[in-house]
């Protein structure tokens, strides 16, 4: 039986700044942001990744403390593009640290505005082999222009 990892809750304060942080600035797709009488919740989801984020009201989200999630790990094909993204987009990032010449070795890190906290690793072998090839993401209409 196959399980996929499919949606990680990530508890902030402000639902607002919180998506504007994660859309405009590290660069998820807002997938939806959903208000009804007993919630308000989004969901944002990396580009190529089949794993989202879901931040708002839920009640499993108000059981965690904004910013108590540390350790996420994202993973980029070349980690000094990915840095420089980020940082020309605002985004307050760590010095890359290589703690290994083998590919998957090198890291560095960010925060959002609550202090959960994100490692991103560069696994250069992502470029030629996306673990969701170009063409699926095609088909189901999530390859968008950068």
């Amino acid at each position: 039986m196959d399980w996929t990892l499919e949606v990680v809750i990530v508890p902030v304060a402000d639902l607002d700044r919180s998506i504007a942080f994660y859309r405009d600035q590290v660069g998820f797709d807002l997938d939806h942001d959903t208000t009804n009488e007993h919630m308000h919740v989004a969901q944002l989801t990396p580009r190529g990744s089949g794993c989202s984020i879901v931040i708002g009201s839920l009640p499993s989200q108000n059981e965690m403390a904004p910013g108590s999630l540390h350790g996420l790990q994202l993973v980029v094909a070349d980690a000094e593009a990915a840095r420089a993204e980020l940082l020309e987009r605002g985004v307050d990032v760590g010095e890359i640290m290589v703690f290994s010449e083998q590919d998957g070795g090198t890291f560095f890190g960010f925060a959002d505005p609550d202090g959960n906290t994100w490692a991103v690793q560069q696994i250069k072998a992502r470029a030629e082999r996306p673990l969701i090839p170009v063409e699926a993401r095609q088909r189901f209409g999530a390859e968008q222009e950068v």
